[in-house]
């Protein structure tokens, strides 16, 4: 037998699922992170699951590992001392950065700028220029150079950025050669190894990045594969990308850039296996955990794929999932303005410490969490017995708000509280659907996260987005994405040339070589050509345009050159319109090409489970719906089967999550274990997006 053990770290908890590729079969553990040393929870978390599979570490074939190591650096500025080599002329490059400022004019008119992560103090210039054709303009002077690197001495990492390096690498591959020499021991960080890119901060402020984060990371994975040799784990360990494919652990370590959304692009992965399962190739998207809601689009299966990665003020060009997040889950906490008597539920959070006021650590303030006892959402009895929740501390919470806005009921104070968090996460879903140009009607809503399963329906109502898939185990559905992605590689170039100065056979010519460089560092990483897919993209726009729109290419347009070229206008046309609802009379011009190979699928068997044999008889339950109480049956989910109907009102509860199903809905069993909400009333489906 073959074992993938996927593992997701998050802030509170670390998440293990165990895959057995032949049936298909899970097991699952969920332990404490260990923000100190991630690898303790990791390796807490794959003793508890082998031992619960009956399985020794040595059977375990493949580690696959979303990570927040790189992510926790840039937020907590807990990175390295990154020194930044520019060329003369540039070193204000961070400082001076872009212009934009988040909000606008709508915001604050003031803002304090973030500062950069290579301070000015430790960034120098070279003497040496290229043009933007690559041709040397001024050769680099080495003993310059050695000059300024040495007055770098104390930096634990080197970012190298040179004007036009993108059309010529020579002068930063010697800068970084010197640099081996003048400062040993020191990461080197070359910016047209990590972006060969146009546009000089944005190839900078990305390099430096990598260099923030690179010791960091490289001593997490280092030690990590460590450990897993040292307790019995002889497989293979891979990290996720943010773009949802998987880098060996070595290569992971020189470009942590690309593990930036390592954790919610596993969410992403998971989801579309599980609605693959399921029938369903449309999909967005809705991941709600304690503190925040992650949302992304995606069709024939395929995430969006954006060019920018943000983490917190930090935003660099490097491939992520299209994820768009928004501060409010299970914790974010409902307050009452003394000045407006305005309910407003987030963005702060209680976090894991002391949580809810539910969870009877000492937390006073009321979540959306306790909101969700309230209503009777959220039994007081969960995980058979396992968790009780304080249901007086709960209303003694949401009693705070309903005093201060002078409600009857400490029921409407919750249905209110629950009523906005919907809301913004609706916000959220509109940024990767309607703001798109997507209709979410055309799309199903798959809902994961602890707390994602709670309000699922009720987003459902709002966005009229049918089903509603509940995954199973969707608590962990990070860790499941982990286990059933597989490795990619991506190469870029910066062309800049109109079409009418390309031509079609330079465009096939120029992929297919980008194509063989990622193809052969994927060989590398044992994945033969044979299994090899390729995809490609450009990024186009008019000429004089000043923003690009990237455009993905069907392999089958490089089958003719002669017509590659009308085929990506006409396609660019397309998505212009669809986005700014006008054309341009003028030359298409392109500005970046990329190539993208990833390896097989795993051969992972999804579970199947035996056809019902009726409906097993629900408990007794309250809920408060719509200004009312009613009566509602819960469910355990693992004794539901194939083909069950679990009509709304109703919880369905299991280890890590509970389902809400509304009244006028149902829940239906599907065969791979999935839920499908639907509704069963006219009015639900027609509410407007």
């Amino acid at each position: 037998m073959s074992y993938r053990l996927g593992v997701d770290v998050g802030g509170t908890f670390t998440d293990v699922l165990l895959v057995e590729e032949g049936s298909g079969a899970t097991w699952r553990a969920k332990t404490a992170s260990t923000p100190a040393d991630q690898s303790v929870g990791v390796l807490n978390g794959i003793h508890q699951v082998c031992e619960a599979a009956g399985i020794s570490l040595a059977e375990v074939a493949q580690v696959l590992h979303g990570t927040t190591v790189a992510t926790n650096a840039i937020l907590e500025g807990k990175g390295a001392r990154v020194g930044l080599v520019t060329t003369e002329g540039f070193r204000q490059v961070l400082q001076i950065a872009r212009s934009y400022v988040p909000g606008g004019l709508a915001g604050w008119i003031i803002w304090p700028k973030p500062e950069p992560l290579a301070a000015l103090e430790d960034t120098v210039e070279v003497r040496g220029r290229l043009g933007s054709d690559g041709t040397v303009i001024r050769e680099l002077d080495e003993d310059d150079v050695r000059t300024q690197l040495a007055r770098l001495e104390g930096v634990e990492a080197l970012a190298v950025s040179l004007i036009n390096s993108f059309a010529n690498p020579d002068h930063e591959k010697r800068v970084a050669a010197i640099a081996a020499e003048v400062l040993p021991g020191v990461v080197v960080s070359v910016s047209s190894d990590v972006l060969p890119e146009m546009r000089e901060y944005e190839r900078s402020v990305t390099t430096v990045a990598n260099g923030y984060v690179q010791p960091q990371v490289r001593r997490y994975v280092s030690n990590l594969g460590e450990q897993l040799r040292e307790g019995g784990v002889s497989g293979e360990l891979s990290i996720l990308r943010s773009d949802g494919g998987l880098s060996a652990a070595a290569l992971a370590s020189q470009a942590p850039v690309t593990m930036l959304l390592s954790g919610p692009a596993g969410g992403v992965t998971g989801a579309v296996w599980t609605a693959e399962q399921c029938g369903y190739s449309d999909l967005i998207t809705f991941d709600m955990g304690g503190t925040s809601t992650d949302v992304a689009l995606v069709q024939g299966l395929s995430p969006r794929i954006g060019r920018e990665t943000n983490v917190g003020d930090l935003t660099v060009r490097a491939s992520s999932v299209d994820v768009r997040t928004v501060g409010a889950g299970g914790g974010s906490i409902a307050h009452v303005p003394e000045l407006t008597k305005a309910l407003r539920v987030g963005p702060q959070s209680s976090g894991a410490d002391p949580g809810p006021a539910a969870y009877g650590k000492g937390g006073t303030e009321p979540t959306v969490t306790d909101a969700n006892v309230v209503l009777g959402y959220l039994p007081a009895d969960l995980a058979g017995g396992e968790i009780t929740l304080d249901v007086e501390a709960a209303r003694s919470a949401v009693g705070s708000v309903a005093e201060s806005m002078g409600l009857g009921s400490v029921e409407a104070a919750a249905a209110g509280i629950v009523d906005i968090v919907n809301e913004n996460m609706l916000g959220g879903l509109r940024l990767v659907s309607v703001q798109q140009g997507f209709d979410p009607r055309d799309f199903a809503l798959v809902a994961f996260g602890g707390a994602g399963p709670l309000h699922a329906n009720a987003l459902g109502v709002l966005t009229g987005a049918w089903p509603v898939i509940i995954p199973p185990s969707p608590g962990v559905l990070c860790a499941l994405g982990d286990a059933t992605t597989s490795l990619r590689d991506e190469a870029a170039r910066t062309v800049l040339r109109p079409f009418g100065d390309l031509s079609g056979d330079e465009l096939v010519d120029l992929l297919r070589e980008l194509a063989g460089d990622a193809g052969a560092r994927l060989g590398e990483q044992g994945v033969s050509a044979e299994e090899q897919n390729v995809g490609y993209q450009v990024d186009v726009r008019y000429h004089g345009q000043g923003f690009e729109i990237p455009i993905t290419i069907d392999a089958a347009w490089l089958e003719d050159a002669t017509t590659a070229l009308e085929r990506l206008g006409g396609a660019f046309d397309a998505e212009h319109e669809r986005l700014f609802s006008f054309l341009l009379s003028v030359d298409h011009e392109l500005v970046n090409a990329r190539a993208t190979v990833t390896g097989p699928r795993p051969e992972v068997a999804a579970v199947k489970l035996e056809p019902t044999d009726g409906l097993p008889p629900g408990r007794p339950h309250e809920m408060y719906v719509a200004g009312q109480r009613v009566s509602a049956l819960t469910y355990e989910r693992d004794s539901l089967r194939a083909g069950d109907l679990v009509p709304g009102p109703a919880v369905i509860t299991e280890m890590d999550s509970t389902t809400v199903v509304l009244p006028g809905h149902q829940a239906e069993v599907h065969p791979s274990g999935s839920l499908l909400i639907t509704p069963t009333t006219s009015t639900s489906s027609s509410t407007e997006a």
